[in-house]
């Protein structure tokens, strides 16, 4: 049995690799001996017993560095090295949570903001403001889609100066002008890139250009506010700049009715980082079909501008305005200043043309306002219409003497009626009238038409005129004297026609306006703006009065000029000195006017000629002729007939 197992073990030991009766163990590349069977030198025959070695370390671990068969010693950690490793988590962990908070809590609502912005885009689709249209729907201004020509001569295949030949026939500009074809060439010489030909361009001549089909040419589409009538109503209409927002006119005043409401688009950034609507806005699709439709007529602002030019540039006049309004509610069915200017190209005029000096600047209106101050003493019954009144032609009122306009020649007239102090037009007569009044009751009067005030009207910058206080009127005696014929106190041209339209109308004091509503494609209103109803400020019987006093003026006085055979006209002349912003008048510097009112047998129009610093001529010569030409066009569009008499 014995000797059995020592064979198989032998056996066993020649495949461990075990030779020569030893048992080897390779380590650190050399061979050592480890143990040896004891009895060497038996038979082999004898049994052997096999003791593995002592104190041999277990697989893995590792020795001593002062010997391979040392003893192993054990490292134990210090305290200090515990409390360190606490401490620098406990750091660590402090560290995040300080950076959590002001990620969270501090830099939160930026962070949110900045992400926002990165990931999420809020558009306002593109709205058209509504159109503008006159009372009988004539389109004023419109937003259209227009377009840009810009042309890259590095791109051309053809010569330039083919395709500058090929260009001239077809490019045509918004004033109708269209560029030649050497204007073209040298355009396209002075850069590679980037060369402005023309700008708003129609979708017509976009198609025309599309068909050359050149290569380097660029047509880039925007929206444009487009004025059809050009300078027609621009002192009403006013213009939009660049963004679209509104600078003068009722483009200015009626931002609230021009605009359209439409919610905005949310767009958020996709995979491939391109821009996607999140969702519809409610409404976008829904666009209302409304335009602001204004009161003016547009036939009567042809008529208007072609007269006033006319005169303005017959008397070289720095500039002129007319107004037409209706008395009956204050309605203004024409204002035009001159010059003007094209809307649709205001960049390339002078900025003072942009505001409408007809409500913006003041003047003294001078004899225009004689009938006024009639009425007011007629009123206060401080005279009646058939008294009579001394007219010395000149008097002395403290230091200041007072003479009439043509005293030199005229002389004194005497006991007068007040019906001929209108129709001569007599300063002393005016003089002697309003001091029969008591001055406060006279302020009183003046406050109650609006004197010293802005005019309500729904167009933009109206200015406040100016008017002595009472005190003036009681405690200075030259105040109310000059103030009887239209000096001392200062209106606009837009004041003047308001209240000469009380004589008109019985006596109401209206509220000028260019506005009526917005109405639809159809015709019908939607939107109606709301105007103060009329104050009563004469009675209908001291309207009717000073009317027909104002008629002699027509008639035999001095605005034969506006005499129209077979109609009845009330006026009244003014030939004003023009006041001095520092002070005292301008020297031979003057202010012409005329205001009239057709028919008189049932009055309603009021128009207003204003003419500034004509060289010679008075209001009967320069500011008269004006407004019977506007009567004349009135009485075709609005078909008045002729007056009974």
């Amino acid at each position: 049995m014995a000797s059995s197992d020592y064979s198989s073990g032998s056996s066993r030991s020649h495949k461990s690799g075990f030779s020569s009766g030893r048992l080897s163990e390779a380590k650190g590349g050399r061979i050592k001996k480890r143990f040896s069977f004891r009895g060497a030198g038996r038979s082999p025959g004898s049994a052997s017993v096999y003791h593995p070695p002592r104190n041999k370390p277990p697989l893995g671990s590792r020795r001593s560095s002062k010997g391979e068969g040392g003893p192993i010693k054990s490292v134990k950690c210090t305290p200090f090295r515990l409390y360190l490793v606490w401490l620098i988590l406990l750091a660590g962990i402090l560290g995040l949570v300080v950076q959590l908070f002001r990620l969270q809590i501090i830099d939160g609502p930026f962070l949110k903001e900045k992400a926002e912005y990165q990931q999420q885009q809020r558009s306002l689709p593109f709205i058209p403001r509504r159109p503008i249209s006159d009372r009988n729907g004539t389109i004023l201004a419109f937003d259209q889609q227009v377009y840009t020509l810009y042309a890259h001569p590095v791109l051309f295949k053809s010569p330039p100066e083919e395709i500058a030949q090929q260009l001239a026939g077809v490019v045509v500009n918004p004033d109708l002008s269209s560029p030649t074809a050497q204007e073209l060439l040298n355009l396209f010489n002075l850069a590679q890139s980037g060369l402005k030909v023309a700008d708003s361009l129609s979708e017509q001549m976009r198609r025309r250009i599309l068909r050359l089909q050149i290569d380097g040419l660029e047509l880039i589409p925007e929206r444009r506010r487009l004025y059809p009538q050009q300078n027609l109503a621009a002192d009403i209409v006013g213009y939009v700049d660049k963004e679209g927002r509104g600078q003068a006119g009722v483009e200015y005043s009626q931002e609230n009715l021009l605009k359209r409401s439409m919610p905005s688009l949310l767009f958020q950034r996709a995979v491939n980082g391109a821009w996607v609507p999140s969702q519809l806005a409610g409404g976008f699709i829904q666009m209302d079909d409304l335009e602001l439709r204004l009161t003016i007529d547009s036939r009567m602002q042809r008529i208007v501008r072609s007269a006033l030019a006319e005169q303005v540039e017959a008397f070289k006049a720095k500039r002129g305005t007319v107004i037409v309004m209706d008395a009956e509610d204050g309605s203004i069915l024409s204002l035009v200043n001159e010059p003007s200017y094209d809307p649709n190209q205001y960049y390339n005029f002078d900025k003072e043309l942009f505001k409408n000096w007809a409500l913006t600047d003041l003047y003294e209106p001078g004899s225009t306002f004689k009938p006024i101050a009639v009425a007011l003493a007629l009123e206060a019954k401080a005279i009646a219409p058939d008294s009579y009144i001394n007219d010395e032609g000149s008097i002395q009122i403290g230091p200041w003497t007072i003479s009439n306009a043509d005293y030199s020649s005229a002389g004194a007239r005497g006991n007068v009626s007040i019906t001929d102090i209108v129709k001569y037009s007599s300063n002393i007569g005016m003089v002697r009238i309003v001091q029969r009044l008591d001055p406060k009751v006279y302020h009183q009067g003046l406050q109650r038409l609006g004197m010293g005030k802005a005019v309500n009207v729904d167009l933009p910058f109206a200015a406040t005129g100016l008017l002595k206080s009472a005190e003036d009127f009681v405690n200075v005696p030259i105040e109310i004297a000059t103030s009887s014929f239209g000096q001392g106190l200062s209106i606009t041209p837009l004041q003047l026609a308001q209240i000469n339209a009380t004589l008109a109308n019985g006596g109401k004091l209206v509220t000028p306006h260019v506005v009526q509503g917005l109405f639809n494609s159809q015709g019908q209103s939607y939107l109606q703006t709301s105007i103060p109803q009329p104050e009563q400020v004469f009675s209908s019987e001291t309207a009717q009065t000073v009317l027909e006093m104002m008629e002699t003026v027509v008639t035999d006085g001095t605005g034969k000029n506006a005499h129209i055979p077979g109609y009845r006209i009330a006026g009244k002349t003014g030939t004003a000195q023009k006041a001095s912003s520092t002070g005292g008048y301008y020297q031979g510097a003057y202010i012409t006017s005329f205001v009239g009112i057709m028919p008189v047998d049932n009055p309603r129009y009021v128009v207003v000629a204003v003419v500034d610093e004509p060289e010679g001529g008075s209001g009967g010569l320069v500011a008269a002729p004006i407004v019977r030409s506007v009567m004349e066009g009135l009485i075709k569009v609005e078909q008045i007939p002729p007056s009974k008499f």
